[in-house]
């Protein structure tokens, strides 16, 4: 007589994998921040829709409810992607943090922002989510071909500017949105009439066989080094592959596409001074800079991870909002 099922992996209570490969996924989250309610919310108005029936996926969709100045004169409105982290396993558009995330980049940007949910590991192991990711830009294009039908008249081509998208990718969220710069970067063209403009990568999920100095450090107050080893664990395709060198893990392994050789868009990554992840982000903008490419680099000090996505209307989200302002108003 076999052995009980039980847990092998356990995510913070939030997932847990058990040893006969069932996903336990709680309906009952803890959540550390809450649904924010201030003027920032008034001025924003929000709807769901799905963008991929085959795989049950949906996207919540922002508008700014009263038109700026400049959209009064006839200015579009820029269009946002913003993709949630939760290292590949946890994490929705409507967690509280997604969600007054996205409220404060509509408001303050006075920008169209599209929020979708992906497929989620282990359930869902990597390349998935990167899949999702470029599904939500062939939704957009979409949407641009048939003057916003499946966005009905929130993404009507007369107040919003196809021609003005930038990507914004949190933690895993970030490592999709750079997997989509070398994508897309490889096959501008077929996109039109959507142009992505530029990507912004804050704190953008990294790994490597090989330990930085930031993940040998002194853990964060929500996260360690036994969290981020636990999320590559669930989200790395199972094969011999299986490394943190695989391509979707590190940007520069052995096995990784010679981004020199690639055209990317402007990029802006932006990360905490206390984060583990600081060095990877650090390294990643680095190279990339050596290579001749557009990136912006920007770090926090005092700062750990999450720490715009869990409070939006902080005084240093606020330089991170001038930031990302300046940034599309340059790109």
């Amino acid at each position: 007589m076999g052995s009980l099922p039980h847990i092998v992996e356990d995510c913070m209570g939030v997932l847990q994998l058990l040893s006969n490969g069932t996903v336990l996924r709680s309906k009952d989250i803890k959540f550390p921040f809450t649904f924010t309610n201030n003027d920032h919310h008034s001025m924003v108005m929000f709807k769901d829709y799905p963008y991929d029936i085959t795989h049950n996926l949906h996207l919540r969709l922002y508008k700014p409810k009263v038109p700026s100045t400049t959209t009064r004169n006839n200015v579009k409105l820029p269009i946002i992607i913003y993709l949630h982290g939760g290292g590949f396993c946890v994490g929705s558009r409507t967690w509280p943090n997604c969600h007054n995330c996205c409220i404060r980049l509509c408001s303050s940007l006075n920008a169209i922002v599209i929020a979708p949910d992906y497929r989620l590991a282990p359930e869902h192991r990597l390349p998935a989510a990167v899949e999702d990711g470029v599904s939500v830009i062939e939704w957009l294009q979409a949407q641009a071909l048939s003057c916003g039908g499946g966005g009905g008249d929130w993404l009507s081509s007369g107040e919003v500017d196809f021609d003005s998208v930038f990507v914004v990718g949190d933690s895993s969220g970030g490592n999709i949105a750079h997997h989509l710069a070398v994508r897309f970067g490889l096959d501008r063209v077929g996109l039109k009439p959507v142009r992505i403009r530029g990507y912004v990568l804050m704190a953008p999920f990294f790994g490597g066989e090989v330990r930085t100095q930031s993940e040998e450090g002194p853990s964060e107050a929500r996260m360690n080094l036994e969290i981020l080893d636990r999320f590559w664990r669930l989200a790395m395709p199972i094969g011999k592959t299986n490394s943190r060198d695989h391509p979707l893990v590190n940007p520069f392994g052995a096995m990784s596409p010679n981004l020199e050789q690639v055209r990317l868009e402007p990029i802006l990554a932006i990360v905490g001074e206390q984060e583990l992840l600081k060095d990877r982000v650090q390294d990643y903008a680095s190279r990339l800079k050596q290579m001749g490419k557009s990136i912006e680099y920007f770090e926090f000090e005092g700062k750990q991870h999450g720490f715009f996505t869990d409070d939006p209307y902080s005084g240093v989200s606020d330089d991170v909002v001038q930031l990302i302002t300046s940034f599309m108003a340059n790109n």
